[in-house]
């Protein structure tokens, strides 16, 4: 896949004409991260846009304990870093590969320069800060109000909404899904075995199917 198409993938850029993303295309570098490696670094220096072009990375929060909360995980298409350059404050948070990925790079200078040639890129940042502010509203909500198993079927629900509604293409452990809704390892893995058993959802190795959409969403508090 070339590094143009890669960009027209990105729900931010998908809108381009072909020669405003070849332009964009050019003034990216490609970037390749080994799984565990840090990316970003919280409080560094915001200077970049990064878009996942294969693989998966989290966003985390580290505790002085050494304790991770998972803001969010991405994968291809996905982007993140545009938050500093666009208040020039520091990197919010770390991100780390969960996996080999690589990533294509768009500098501070650069991004500028193709919001002022292709102001369509503005509007696109802003649908996309807006849905994530959404999601953050939301999941400061289920954290409030629900318990752990309606925080586990609230974010099973998103991650099979990314795809067919029912399939969960990202390969999440109840680790990670421990460190996403704030629970522990141990109360996920009960909790996602109760969920089978009542075959609300299959699980297939790392593979998770929702089999009950409709009890998933009254125990997510949805309906």
């Amino acid at each position: 896949m070339s590094i143009t198409d890669s960009v027209l993938q990105v729900p931010l850029f998908s809108h381009l004409e072909g020669h405003e993303a070849v332009r964009l295309a050019e003034a990216t570098r490609e970037r390749n991260y080994p799984k565990n490696s840090v990316i970003l670094f919280e409080d560094d220096p915001g200077d970049a846009l990064f878009i996942v072009v294969k693989g998966q990375v989290k966003v985390v929060l580290i505790g002085e304990d050494g304790r991770e909360v998972i803001l969010s995980v991405l994968g291809q298409g996905d982007f993140f870093g545009e938050m500093s350059l666009l208040d020039d404050e520091p990197r919010s948070a770390h991100v780390i590969a969960m996996e080999d990925s690589e990533l294509l790079v768009l500098r501070r200078d650069d991004f500028q320069r193709c919001l002022e040639e292709t102001p369509r890129i503005a509007l696109g940042l802003l649908r996309a800060l807006s849905r994530r502010l959404r999601r953050a509203d939301d999941k400061i909500g289920g954290l409030v109000l629900l318990d752990v198993t309606g925080r586990v079927a609230r974010l099973l629900i998103e991650l099979a909404d990314e795809a067919d509604g029912s399939t969960i293409l990202r390969k999440v452990t109840h680790h990670t899904i421990a460190q996403m809704i704030g629970s522990s390892r141990e109360t996920v893995s009960r909790t996602m075995r109760d969920l089978v058993e009542r075959n609300t959802i299959s699980v297939e190795g790392k593979s998770i199917t929702i089999l009950n959409r409709g009890e998933l969403s009254k125990i997510a508090g949805l309906t």
